[in-house]
């Protein structure tokens, strides 16, 4: 159930996904709106809003972590450890109210983004 959540916030929109790499582009912005949404919420105090936005970014990370092929070596592991990582620190800041957690996830989110479309140019020079 949680995986499709990830996957249907993008689809609703009738968007074409041309390739994995296009997905996962998608899901790490996601994550970044969805976060960012969830600040916002802590920053009104609104509760309700907090909880969904923040379930609504959980529910991309897992998807991440479902979507790794592990034979393709060490970096899936690596990016499970770190996925794994930003949901703790999404569930803390559920618990907490603490955006310096979001903000973590947030800025980790944007380094992953960057590398992932620094290599996709890379692959297209190439």
């Amino acid at each position: 159930m949680k995986s499709n959540l990830a996957y249907s916030a993008y689809s609703q929109n009738n968007v074409s996904i041309e390739s994995s790499e296009k997905l996962i582009k998608m899901l790490y912005e996601g994550i970044l709106k969805f976060a960012s949404q969830a600040k916002r919420s802590i920053e009104a105090n609104d509760i309700e809003k907090r909880v969904y936005w923040i379930n609504r970014t959980t529910a991309i990370f897992s998807e991440l972590i479902n979507s790794l092929n592990y034979d393709s070596g060490d970096i899936s592991h690596y990016l499970s450890g770190l996925y794994t990582q930003q949901i703790a620190l999404l569930t803390e800041c559920n618990i907490t109210n603490n955006t310096a957690k979001l903000d973590e996830v947030i800025n980790v989110t944007k380094i992953l983004l960057q590398a992932w479309n620094e290599e996709t140019v890379n692959e297209m020079v190439e």
